[in-house]
């Protein structure tokens, strides 16, 4: 297994891209909308190699100054690859998301903004990837998830229209 992959494929540790700079920054301090876009095209059978997720969705800034991924460039990314929703408000998203085979939370860790894929498994619970550290690959309900890590209201779902 090749470090920050699970062994499935799905990126799961955001911190072991540090070589790969995103917007000025290395991967490991704000690369989490590109890893968060690369495994819900993974989870998608879209066979996108990592490297091009991570190329594109960095050249969505002509200009490289650090800051986090706005949602519109994620789904600007993510629409030349299919057909996403965007869903707003924590009791929405909490819908949207337990109705989505797949999908890409963005919420607030503590103080920072972050994007979370989720696919849902066989029994209903949901397989959380790149949460935090002690947590890259972990396995809740949606709403588990949603009340120990969505806290804030800002909540956004991004779920496959298809």
């Amino acid at each position: 297994m090749r470090a920050g992959f699970s062994s499935d494929g799905y990126i799961i540790d955001q911190d072991q891209f540090s070589a790969y700079r995103y917007r000025g920054m290395p991967s490991s301090v704000n690369g989490c909308g590109w890893v968060a876009a690369y495994d819900l095209l993974r989870a998608q059978g879209k066979d996108v190699p990592f490297e091009t997720v991570h190329r594109e969705m960095n050249a969505l800034f002509p200009l490289q100054i650090p800051g986090p991924t706005p949602v519109r460039k994620l789904m600007r990314y993510l629409r030349r690859h299919g057909k996403y929703r965007l869903t707003y408000g924590r009791a929405a998203s909490l819908r949207a998301a337990g109705q989505a085979p797949a999908g890409i939370l963005r919420y607030w860790e503590g103080d920072t903004p972050h994007f979370v894929p989720f696919l849902r498994l066989a029994d209903g619970r949901y397989r959380f990837l790149n949460v935090n550290d002690g947590q890259e690959d972990i396995v809740r309900t949606m709403e588990d998830f949603f009340e120990k890590h969505c806290v804030r209201p800002l909540v956004r779902v991004v779920t496959p229209a298809d």
